[in-house]
């Protein structure tokens, strides 16, 4: 049996109660444009948009298994290697650890989270 799931399902387990709670509690503050706004998962449609043209349709794999372990792949891949344009030409990782080292204010203490 094939299950469909829908977008406004997908969307209330983030915005559940349970799932915010858990956030807030460890101090991360959630940023919520509003219902339907496209703002609100255009980055990660993006990565879905990469794995999907950069490693699913470019390999017919013959079980979830391989799918699993290519995507795992390619998820490392995009992360540590593939240079994005928003970071000139450097990939997440390297940005995300520079981040790290950069003094600490108001926005290096509060993570915010783009949901």
């Amino acid at each position: 049996m094939i299950q469909v799931l829908r977008r406004p399902v997908a969307y209330a387990r983030f915005t559940s109660s349970a799932f915010t709670g858990l956030l807030h509690g460890h101090g991360i503050r959630i940023s919520m444009d509003g219902k339907g706004s496209w703002r609100e998962n255009v980055f990660i449609e993006r990565v879905w948009r990469s794995i999907k043209y950069e490693e699913v349709c470019l390999h017919a794999c013959e079980a979830v298994s391989a799918a699993r372990e290519g995507i795992g792949r390619y998820i490392n891949f995009y992360n540590t290697r593939r240079p994005h344009l928003s970071h000139p030409a450097r990939a997440p990782d390297v940005v995300y650890v520079a981040s790290l080292h950069q003094p600490s204010g108001d926005a290096a203490r509060s993570r915010r989270v783009h949901l």
